[in-house]
């Protein structure tokens, strides 16, 4: 690759390196030069121009980051879009990373232009949520650096291991004093791990701390179909042959491993009966504080076997204290957890010039609802809240249709202007509350609530997933969710167009989820929308 200032006269083909401004546009860093932005330089005064030009077996930063994706994907993973030489991989199922660190890092060392950065191996991640990403330094590279990163990545390094559905039994031993709140908050704790992993707790047993009984309610729960057994003891474990790892042994089984390089979670044993893994936890599972527990669970719940050599090899990166530069406390890394609220802004206010002299959003589908109020009953349905209306032609009639529903109306007095009109008014109105903002068609009445959920499950400004994008066979849709932080921009725009203009701009921080065809259909005919079913 060439570097470095370029005749005009020279640069057709060329990388823009800076971003300019010419006369009447903007021209951004990474633009290939074509003959109307090379005049544009010109007539700017911008004679000669630092740009980037490909030789002869040279990628582009775009190809060059796809490829490495493709060359790293296993199961479990899907790639976005290449966008200024980035790609990102993302989970398409719940389970545990599992990221080849060898590989990893012989990639990353054939060249300074070529990164890798990924989550740590053996993070628990959920569909969607981006795992690793890919960034090519510079405009290109040699095609020989290309070859010797996709040889360093063959084959794969990096795949999620979906959760297999487990049926865990509990025993909670108890003792004289023991407070039934903390009986309530160690069922509590341990349902939620197990949800967490895709898991159904059995209804958990209690029984005196003494060996015979452990051993009871452990043949019990195996008789109810338990393929996971866990015992609380109302006394933590200090020995492997402690009434816990006892009762495991009356029960027909064997202790495996007693003690982990973790800390909390130091007093776990490990044992078995039969095939079925049984665990003694230590104290502090009865906290939904992440400790030694979680290890052992991810690796159980996607089928990963555990020895002892397992658990002495977990030391380093085994102290799980609560530190400051964590993204996130410990008492919000809940399953389930949803810390960004979302609003929605659904844009009902346009003119329907298409369907004239008939208001499209008035028009009823086969059981008489009309179908802006199709859309507005599925947002209504998702978790998005609240839900913003913004309307302007035939404002009352649009209102009246949407009678008796929990919204609130917004006027967008402009709004001949364009849609960018009524995506301003419903910015403008958005609650100082939400985190982010998704913008729904009012013509769009086959976008369901679940799609929406994804959506917002997706979202999150932690992760870098700040805009998220429903795709189809590799084709955007709507609706869009927009973090906040783009705001400014978006009312900033003009004419007849929404912010889809924004996306290349911030492709980094695009997530794509994908979905049907629904993201991709509106309605401009009545007879289309009569042939909705109901």
């Amino acid at each position: 690759m060439i570097f470095g200032p370029t005749a005009l006269d020279d640069a057709e083909g060329a990388v823009l390196v800076h971003t300019h401004r010419v006369p009447g546009r903007v021209l951004k860093k990474g633009l290939v030069l074509d003959a109307a932005a090379i005049a544009g330089l010109r007539a700017a005064g911008l004679d000669p121009v630092v740009a980037a030009r490909l030789e002869a077996g040279d990628v582009g930063e775009d190809a060059a980051a796809r490829r490495i994706a493709t060359a790293l994907l296993g199961p479990g993973l899907t790639a976005t879009r290449a966008a200024t030489g980035r790609v990102n991989l993302t989970a398409t199922t719940a389970g545990l990373l599992l990221a080849d660190r060898d590989r990893i890092d012989a990639v990353n060392a054939v060249d300074e232009a070529v990164t890798v950065a990924t989550l740590p191996n053996s993070t628990p991640v959920t569909a969607g949520e981006m795992v690793a990403t890919i960034k090519i330094i510079p405009f290109a590279v040699p095609g020989c650096t290309m070859n010797a990163a996709l040889e360093a990545c063959a084959g794969g390094a990096m795949r999620v291991l979906p959760w297999q559905p487990r049926r865990v039994g509990l025993v909670l031993t108890t003792l004289p004093g023991l407070k039934p709140s903390v009986i309530e908050g160690t069922v509590a704790a341990t349902e939620t791990r197990v949800l967490g992993v895709g898991g159904i707790l059995l209804p958990p047993l209690q029984c005196p701390h003494r060996t015979e009984p452990i051993a009871a309610a452990l043949r019990s729960l195996l008789e109810d179909g338990a393929d996971l057994l866990l015992i609380a003891g109302a006394s933590a474990v200090v020995d492997r042959r402690d009434v816990g790892p006892a009762g495991i042994v009356a029960a027909g089984g064997e202790i495996l491993h007693f003690g982990m390089p973790v800390d909390p979670g130091n007093l776990i044993c490990l044992g078995r009966i039969g095939d079925i893994p049984a665990l003694v936890l230590p104290g502090c599972a009865r906290s939904p504080k992440p400790n030694g527990i979680d290890l052992v669970l991810h690796r159980l719940a996607t089928g990963l076997p555990v020895t002892g050599n397992t658990i002495a090899r977990m030391g380093v990166g085994g102290l799980l204290k609560d530190v400051t530069a964590r993204p996130l406390p410990r008492a919000r890394a809940t399953a389930g957890a949803t810390p960004h609220g979302v609003a929605a802004v659904i844009l009902a206010a346009g003119q329907s010039s298409r369907m004239a002299p008939r208001h499209k959003l008035l028009v009823a589908d086969s059981t008489g609802r009309a179908m802006v109020a199709r859309v507005v009953d599925g947002v209504l349905a998702s978790r998005a809240r609240p839900v913003l209306v913004v309307t302007g032609h035939r404002e009352d009639e649009v209102r009246a249709a949407l009678a008796g529903r929990p919204v609130q109306f917004v006027t967008a007095p402009d709004f001949a202007a364009g849609l960018s009109a009524s995506l301003r008014a419903g910015l403008a109105a958005m609650p100082a509350t939400a985190a982010a903002a998704l913008v729904v068609l009012g013509d769009m009445p086959l976008v369901t609530a679940a799609t929406i959920d994804r959506l917002v499950d997706t979202y999150d400004p932690d992760e870098g997933r700040t805009i998220v994008v429903p795709s189809h066979d590799g084709e955007f849709g709507n609706p869009v969710l927009w973090d906040r932080r783009y705001f400014p921009a978006m009312m900033a725009l003009t004419g007849d167009k929404g912010a889809r203009s924004l996306l290349r701009q911030h492709g980094e921080a695009v997530a794509e989820v994908a979905v049907d065809d629904t993201v991709l259909r509106d309605f401009d005919t009545a007879d289309s929308l009569l042939d909705l079913p109901g």
